[in-house]
Parts: C-alpha cells; sequence; structure tokens
C-alpha cells in the first residue's frame, strides 16, 4: 500500500534525522564540579510551636524551628545540575492541619505572577508540593501555588498521571517580596487520606517552575532518568506524629435556577422569539468519610451541567464519536481506579442522572471504589467497523466496581466491572482485568482483557438513528431488534523508558461484537499492532535545550483478516533557549481501505511552533497538509488545516485567549471543494480578586453557521462553595432566497439565562 515516492521520502527524512542526531553533541556532560544531587532525600518536621496565619509572611511563632529542605537539583534545562536560583521550603503540622511554606528566590523585577483563575497558572513562577501519603506509588496530591497564592491541585496515579478534576479545600497565600517571592498554605488532615497510624512517613518532593527565557525546573528530589516511576523516586518526610485522618460529613447544597427561549420557527427566521417557563432545582450531596481509607459520597437531583460549554471540534472528515474531557466535580474521588489502557469507563455516558452514589476504600495496598446512577437522558456510542453510530436513548441505571491491587514499585493489577441497564429493555456489561510489571527499572509488561456481554432493546424508533446495516459478517443487524451478542477485547504491550529511549511495542483487538456501553469505544472489529519509538538528544553546546527524533509504525487489519490501515510516520521536535519556544514537525505516509475502496496514496507533513516572546505573551500555531481521504465524497482529497492561538495576560489580571482553526479539502485533479471551513474562539477572563472573576466566551462556527456568546459571573469562595451567574446566547446565520439573490441574516435563535449557587458544610 506505500508508494515507492513515500518510500523514498521516508528514507530522505530519516537520513535527515541521522544527521542531526551526528551533528549534536548528545552526551556532552553538563556539570557543576562542585555540587552533587541528592537522590532520595529526607527531612525531619516537629510540630507547630505556636499559631500560623495563612497570609504570606513567615515570621509566625508556628514557624520558628522549622527545619528548611534545601539542596534543590535542576532538571531542566540542565540535568541533575545545581540551580540558577535558591529555594527553600518549610514543614509543619499541628491537629488540625499540614503546613507547607516556601522561600524562593529570585530578582522580584523579573517574578511573573497574575491574579488569575484557580488552576490557570502555568504561565507564572509557581512552586509544587507533592506528596504520597501511603508511600506505594498509587496515589499522590499535586498541588501548585503561584507567586499571588493561586491553586492548582490534582489527583495523580500511574498509567494516567495528572487529573486536574480532582479538588482539594485549603487555604494557601503567597507575596512577591524584595528577594523573590513566599508562599504559604495549610491542607486540613481532614481532607486526606492516610494510613491510621502513630507515626506517619510520608514521600514527598518540591518542584519549583521558574519561567524565564527558558522554563528552569528544579526539585528537592533528583531524578534518575532511566527510572520512569516518578513518586518511587521522591524524598521522605518523617515526624508527622499522632494526627488523624480524614473522617466526618461534608454537605453540598445547590440551587440552579434558569430560562430558556427559542425562535418559535426555525425553517422561518422571522419567527417571534418564546422565553419558556423560569425552573428551579434543588439538589443535595454530602460525603461521609466513615475512616480516612473508607469514603461513601451521594447525590440527589445532582446539577452535573457545566459552566463553560466545550469548545467545539472539527467533525467534518470523521466518522467516529468525539471524545470530551470530563469536567464535572461528582466523577473525583476513587475515579482513578476506573482509568485503564483502553476507555472502558468514560463517565459523560452518565448524562443526567436523578441521584447518584459513589464510594471507594482503601485496605493495605489494594483499593476499591464503586458507584451507581439512574441516568434520565443515557447517550449512547455505537461501535462499528468503520463508524460511530449516536443514539440519545432514555432511562437507565448503571453499577461500576473497580479495584487495584499495588504490588512492589509502580506494579499493580486490576478488575474493573461495569453494567448499565435500560429502562425500555437492553442490557451492556463489561468486565475488564489489566496490569503493569515492571521487569526491570526501565523495562515493564503491560496488558489488558475485556469481555462484554450486550443484550439489545427493541425499539424501532431508536433504531434510526443506526445505519441499515449489519455487522460480524452478517449476524447481526445494527438496528435495535433484541439480538444478544458477546464481545471481547484485549491488549499486550512492552515499553522501555530510560534516560535516552522511549520504546512501546503493543497489540490490542475489539472483535466486532465488543460493545462498552459506559465507555468510549468508538470502533470494534479491529486487530492492531503499534510500535513508538524516541530518542532524547540534550544538547549543551546549542541553541537548543532538547531534540527528540523518532517514529511509529503501525497496521490494522479486520477479523476477516483483510488489512485496513498502515502507516509509518517521522517525528521531530525540541525547544530553544530563547522565548520559551519550540517546535513539533511530523511527515507520515499510509495507506486505507475505507467503504471498500482501496486508498495507496495518503500522506501529511505537519508542523506546529510555539514561544514565549514576552513575560505576558504566549503564541503558536501548527500546519497539516497532504493527501488524506474525503470521506464523505469517498475520493482522495488535497488537505489542509491551519490552526493559531495565543495567551495575553493584561495588567496582570485580565486574559485573553483568542484562538482560530480552519481546514479544507479539494479534489487532486479537479481541485473541487469538498469542504471548507473554520471555528474562530475567544475567552476573555477578568480576575477582579482571588473570588471575583468576570468571563466572556465568543465563538463562531462556519460550519453550524452559528455564533455562540456565553458570559458569566463567579464568586468562588473554593472549589465546591461558589456562586455563578450566566447566559448563552446561539445565534444562527439563515439563508433567506430573494427574487433575485441569496440574503444571509443573523438571528438570535436560542438563549438561556442561568443561576447556581452551591456551598459546602463540613463537620
Amino acid at each position: 500500500m506505500f508508494s515507492g515516492r513515500r518510500r523514498f521520502g521516508f528514507l530522505w527524512c530519516a537520513a535527515v534525522l541521522a544527521g542531526i542526531c551526528a551533528a549534536t553533541n548528545t552526551h556532552a556532560d553538563e556539570h557543576d564540579n562542585g555540587f552533587t544531587p541528592i537522590f532520595h532525600p529526607t527531612l525531619q518536621v516537629t510540630r507547630a510551636p505556636g499559631q500560623i496565619d495563612i497570609d504570606g509572611n513567615l515570621s509566625d511563632p508556628g514557624w520558628q524551628g522549622a527545619q528548611p529542605a534545601t539542596h534543590f537539583t535542576e532538571h531542566s534545562p540542565g540535568e541533575e545540575v545545581r540551580p540558577c536560583v535558591e529555594t527553600k521550603v518549610f514543614v509543619t503540622y499541628d491537629d488540625e492541619n499540614l503546613y507547607l511554606s516556601a522561600v524562593c528566590y529570585a530578582d522580584p523585577g523579573t517574578v511573573r505572577a497574575s491574579m488569575c483563575e484557580r488552576e490557570r497558572i502555568f504561565s507564572d513562577d509557581n512552586i509544587g508540593f507533592f506528596f504520597d501519603t501511603y508511600g506505594d506509588a498509587s496515589r499522590a496530591y499535586i498541588i501548585n501555588i503561584n507567586p499571588y497564592g493561586i491553586q492548582y491541585d490534582a489527583l495523580w496515579s500511574p498509567g494516567y498521571g495528572e487529573d486536574s478534576n480532582f479538588d482539594l479545600v485549603f487555604k494557601s497565600s503567597g507575596t512577591v517580596t524584595d528577594s523573590g517571592y513566599q508562599v504559604e498554605l495549610a491542607i486540613p488532615f481532614s481532607c486526606l487520606r492516610f494510613d491510621n497510624k502513630p507515626l506517619q512517613e510520608w514521600k514527598f518532593d518540591f518542584y519549583r517552575h521558574h519561567q524565564r527565557e527558558v522554563h528552569y525546573s528544579m526539585s528537592w528530589a533528583a531524578y534518575d532518568q532511566n527510572d520512569p516511576c516518578w513518586p518511587c523516586q521522591w524524598g521522605t518526610v518523617y515526624g508527622i506524629e499522632n494526627v488523624a485522618p480524614g473522617r466526618g460529613i461534608e454537605v453540598l447544597p445547590s440551587f440552579v435556577a434558569h430560562q430558556s427561549g427559542e425562535i418559535v420557527n426555525y425553517g422561518d427566521p422571522d419567527t417571534s422569539f418564546a422565553n419558556g417557563d423560569i425552573f428551579g432545582d434543588l439538589s443535595l450531596g454530602g460525603k461521609y468519610a466513615v475512616s480516612s481509607d473508607i469514603i461513601v459520597e451521594g447525590s440527589y437531583n445532582p446539577d452535573f451541567s457545566q459552566i463553560e460549554a466545550d469548545a467545539s471540534q472539527i467533525d467534518v472528515n470523521t466518522t467516529f464519536a468525539l471524545f470530551y474531557e470530563e469536567k464535572r466535580p461528582f466523577f473525583q474521588e476513587g475515579m482513578d481506579l476506573f482509568r485503564t489502557n483502553f476507555n472502558a469507563v468514560y463517565t459523560r455516558s452518565i448524562n443526567d442522572p436523578d441521584f447518584a452514589l459513589k464510594s471507594s476504600a482503601k485496605f493495605g495496598t489494594t483499593s476499591v471504589a464503586a458507584l451507581s446512577a439512574h441516568d434520565e437522558h443515557s447517550p449512547m456510542i455505537i461501535p462499528f467497523e468503520e463508524r460511530s453510530a449516536y443514539v440519545p436513548a432514555g432511562r437507565s441505571y448503571t453499577n461500576m466496581a473497580a479495584f487495584r491491587h499495588s504490588f512492589g514499585e509502580d506494579n499493580h493489577l486490576r478488575g474493573v466491572l461495569t453494567d448499565r441497564r435500560f429502562e425500555g429493555g437492553g442490557i451492556g456489561t463489561l468486565a475488564s482485568v489489566d496490569g503493569q510489571m515492571r521487569l526491570t527499572k526501565s523495562l515493564s509488561l503491560k496488558g489488558q482483557f475485556m469481555a462484554t456481554h450486550t443484550a439489545e432493546p427493541d425499539d424501532d424508533i431508536l433504531s434510526q438513528y443506526l445505519p441499515d446495516t449489519t455487522f460480524d459478517n452478517g449476524k447481526y443487524t445494527a438496528a435495535f431488534d433484541g439480538e444478544s451478542f458477546s464481545g471481547t477485547g484485549g491488549l499486550a504491550g512492552f515499553a522501555c523508558q530510560s534516560r535516552e529511549v522511549y520504546a512501546y511495542v503493543r497489540a490490542y483487538q475489539r472483535t466486532p461484537t465488543f460493545h462498552a456501553d459506559n465507555g468510549y469505544q468508538p470502533r470494534n472489529g479491529d486487530r492492531w499492532t503499534l510500535g513508538d519509538f524516541q530518542y532524547y538528544i540534550r544538547p549543551t553546546k546549542t541553541i537548543l535545550t532538547r531534540l527528540t527524533p523518532g517514529f511509529s509504525c503501525g497496521r490494522i487489519w479486520d477479523f476477516n483478516g483483510l488489512r485496513k490501515e498502515e502507516w509509518l510516520t517521522a517525528t521531530l521536535n525540541g525547544n530553544f533557549r530563547f522565548a520559551q519556544s519550540g517546535f513539533w514537525t511530523e511527515v507520515e505516509t499510509r495507506g486505507e481501505r475505507f467503504a471498500g475502496v482501496d486508498f495507496a496514496d495518503i500522506w501529511s507533513a505537519a508542523g506546529e511552533v510555539w514561544a514565549t516572546p514576552m513575560p505576558d505573551v504566549d503564541l503558536g500555531g501548527n500546519v497539516v497538509f497532504g493527501h488524506q481521504i474525503a470521506r464523505s465524497a469517498l475520493a482522495m482529497g488535497r488537505e489542509l488545516t491551519l490552526q493559531t492561538w495565543a495567551d495575553l495576560r493584561l495588567l496582570g489580571r485580565v486574559l485573553v485567549e483568542p484562538s482560530i482553526i480552519y481546514t479544507e479539502s479539494r479534489d487532486i485533479d479537479t481541485d473541487k471543494m469538498y469542504y471548507c471551513g473554520y471555528i474562530v474562539r475567544t475567552r476573555l477572563g477578568c480576575q477582579v480578586n482571588r473570588e471575583f472573576s468576570l468571563r466572556l466566551v465568543t465563538e463562531y462556527n462556519n460550519f453550524s453557521r452559528q455564533w455562540n456568546v456565553d458570559p458569566l459571573l463567579t464568586y468562588r469562595i473554593n472549589p465546591f462553595s461558589t456562586f455563578y451567574l450566566g447566559a448563552t446566547y446561539d445565534y444562527d446565520r439563515f439563508d433567506q432566497v430573494g427574487p433575485n439573490h441569496i440574503d444571509t441574516m443573523t438571528t438570535l435563535s436560542k438563549r438561556q439565562f442561568f443561576l447556581k449557587l452551591q456551598y459546602l458544610f463540613q463537620t
């Protein structure tokens, strides 16, 4: 399926990459003869001798006598060398709180800090406090604070990384000083999970981001680049004694009011605009910590709406369902247990529940979680070999359970069970087992096996959303006609990750009868083999700080042994020593059999650049061009996609984020336009103070010919105690055919006002 011309192109690309590698000083040691990095450092802490006020001032009596964590090590751009700035971190505690503070030395005139929204701090200088309270690398708390005390928090889990949807309720403050900046925070023990024992030993690291021409990163613990287990390399904090883990009750009532309106007749935009009634809903959520290791959470009539709509994605040339990130706070505690190599659980399949219950527990090195919900409007993603179908189904009950057993460093065995049952008939059940085993420090094995059982509803109305086709060699119809079938899916992979090399080879498959009703599986009936390789180069005497050539290849067959796709991709990315700039490039050649037609000469080239030319300006853009299948026309198209974006921070409180993406496809022979369009989006935010902010999002989608305007006022005391007042406006463009020409009219087609108030009570 590859053409000779494409093979030659890849040989040429490989030669260029080899030349770059040969010309770059790859092994020149960047060292400091007077500096020795410290691996697995330790810190002995003592109880605070007095009161601590969280105000960014470290002169309180409670900090007296606290020993600092010092001797930080720079990881980037230098590799385990002396940092360009000094940092001190202090740790102490009392019966109620864990106290953390940091003194970050720097030229105060160069400190990058903004009064911004919570969790949008990573263009600023900031320092992270990372801790694993169980010390088994199965989960860890991630907290970063900018110089004004603005918070970012997340929950880290192996194989998934940081989940920024996780939120903690804690106090923080920060201030810019004559010597740099300093931050201070108090984290209640009641919101943390740890073993209930007299003496605690927690894994800790303190990680500072120093944003200048280069993004300098440094931490208390030195890292072995040949060890991919991140928390395994942290230091240890001793001396926290006789503190109690989280127990008690949290109650989260909320009230939502809204009014919607729309034009009476979309076929005639000149018709009147009708406003509906004002509706109000009360909801109640609660969490009971039976102990630090057992948490029960429930919600009645939960408000699972999102305050900010998802950014539009271009789907004009894809036949598969799109994936959207989960942003709802209910899916936090314990949900890391459900995350696998396959997306066996996709929580947005629970769309509009009238109640939901969740529990999680940890017993030694074994963690368990369960979730149940009754959903009023349940979406279904029905996978086929070359497309997905979306079905807006009705009421359903969902039950999920998971466990994970950790053993050794960064090894685990996990099981997941999901079951969804529709009130009108229809069942979807999935059982999964996955695991990871480290063979050496750098080598690991990964595997997963899944089995599903589907009993379709018998519903002609829902069948109208499905194609008139069959699957599994004609054994079953796509329509919902009461059929039952079972399927399997699985993955086996081998990974190597070291200082210089990343390699991951894997194979997986999903049978034509594999359905994951509560997961995100947009296709099935496929067998994949894939390989990825990257080589990390760390130049010391060039304008580059990093250079990473790589390649990937893969092939897909169906279950009849017919080759469906194959590809070969070469990549090169790097970072420069100025303006925090970098680039990424890719060339790819592929072949694909789609809708019974073989397309053998598919190729693309892509590139992206980004930079921070000034402290308050981030810029970037990318381009993709080449020959791609125009799927709606079943023909080869000459495709071009352009995207640009910017982050502009004005006056230390205003953030402007414009972006535009444009794509088109033309016939490679006749230049006929298959599709063409763009999406323009601007997000404007003003953070008046830490609690009060204003935001306006505008978006024009040329494909749907619709404007969206979303203003919002927010008052946030903490992640859960919030007040929102906002609106959404949809403006559609209509064509009006006149006697001699076509006029275009833009008119308000939909509108909604909403108010949301919720407050967290803790006992």
